[in-house]
């Protein structure tokens, strides 16, 4: 059973009742929701070409470096998205109305990408009219991903390439060279990920982190969330915000280290999603008390450039906030998100009360094609055992932490 999306991680908090015995965690229904409206589809080998072609100056590549700085900044990968392109020139993803910086350009990209569009369809070297694929590319998951544009020099010019989406190492690119006299040529060589550490390369791939708020992102949003790292908890979103009581204990994830990636690298860093539902002060003794439950769902996700396999990524999310004797056992799922058909995958809790049996349901979206990384259930015990400890789960090792206030 998979579930998630691009390199996720799910955590199922399940707290059993006070005054029931026992509380039994099964993996069950997943449901198919019907295929989404097609769209033209852009090829991104079209895309790196026409990038290529385009008469590329300093300006087009100060504007790509801005939007990817900015989407890296905001908690997401070094990328660009189409629609931003066209729409907002110069923006990241996660940027709005009010962290936008205004800049303007003489000549945006998208300008360069239109002529050179309706000049390659006179010619009928198009896939379909300038007009439908303009629009199509726009509303596409299309996107310019600069791996390790922080070391750009602000003069050289791209290679450009594309994702072959087969998980190859080296692929085609297009290299663009200007001559003291002005003249220009491309030039075909191959590329892989040791040249775009030595060169700006810019990588035409598809975008899996714009729609989902990062890990950044809530912090920003909402200052209960702190600022990650040292002695800060961060909250959840949608959890309780109850007062700190005498005695309290939390169950925290302190940090997690990705100890490979999974795809090639066209496609980009990792984003993992953190998703947790849980029963909070489970207490019901009745039918009726029961009905009054209803499982707390939150989400977030946070994004590990490539090259920090291996580095722990500070985390500190509050996972629950009352951790005690009461949650005898927690069940932990760790994927990998390759996408696919969305479906959901429903786990239910099976709770017994006055001697009878009662499922709590939490359902939670998934994509087909995910890769289960560790799944497992984790005693009350064992965190107090491995309490501040670095442990391996599958090729991501966690570190958990109870803190007592």
């Amino acid at each position: 059973m998979i579930w998630s999306m691009k390199k996720a991680m799910f955590v199922c908090m399940l707290l059993p009742a006070v005054l029931a015995v026992s509380c039994e965690v099964t993996y069950n229904e997943v449901k198919e929701f019907p295929p989404e409206e097609d769209i033209p589809m852009v090829r991104l080998d079209e895309v790196a070409e026409i990038l290529s072609m385009v008469p590329l100056h300093t300006m087009q590549m100060e504007e790509v470096h801005d939007a990817v700085t900015s989407s890296s900044s905001n908690g997401y990968d070094e990328e660009y998205t189409m629609r931003n392109l066209f729409e907002a020139p110069g923006t990241g993803v996660g940027d709005n109305s009010e962290t936008r910086s205004g800049k303007s350009y003489v000549k945006p990209l998208w300008k360069l990408i239109d002529e050179q569009v309706r000049s390659m369809a006179a010619t009928k070297a198009l896939s379909m009219d300038p007009d439908s694929f303009l629009k199509a590319l726009t509303d596409s998951d299309v996107q310019i991903y600069w791996p390790f544009s922080e070391d750009w020099d602000g003069s050289t010019m791209p290679v450009v390439t594309f994702d072959p989406e087969d998980g190859a190492s080296a692929n085609i690119g297009y290299r663009l060279t200007v001559e003291d006299d002005g003249s220009r040529h491309v030039e075909e060589i191959v590329v892989d990920e040791e040249m775009a550490k030595e060169v700006p390369v810019w990588v035409v791939n598809r975008n899996d982190d714009a729609g989902y708020t990062s890990l950044e992102m809530l912090r920003r949003e909402d200052p209960d969330w702190g600022e990650g790292g040292g002695a800060i908890i961060v909250n959840p979103k949608n959890t309780s915000r109850r007062e700190t009581r005498s005695g309290l204990r939390t169950l925290v994830l302190k940090d997690f280290t990705m100890n490979r990636n999974y795809d090639s690298w066209f496609a980009g860093a990792s984003e993992f999603f953190v998703k947790i539902g849980y029963l909070e002060d489970f207490t019901a003794s009745t039918e009726a008390e029961l009905r009054l439950y209803s499982p707390t769902v939150t989400d977030f996700m946070i994004v590990v450039k490539r090259k920090h396999v291996g580095v722990p990524q500070n985390f500190n999310a509050l996972l629950m906030s009352d951790w005690s004797e009461k949650a005898d056992a927690c069940a932990l799922m760790i994927t990998e998100d390759d996408g696919g058909t969305k479906t959901e995958w429903t786990s239910k809790a099976k709770v017994f009360v006055a001697g009878k049996s009662y499922g709590v349901e939490i359902t939670l979206p998934l994509n087909e094609r995910d890769d289960i990384v560790w799944r497992g259930k984790l005693a009350y015990d064992w965190f107090d055992e491995c309490n501040g400890e670095s442990w391996p789960f599958g090729d991501v090792d966690l570190t958990f932490e109870i803190v007592e206030s």
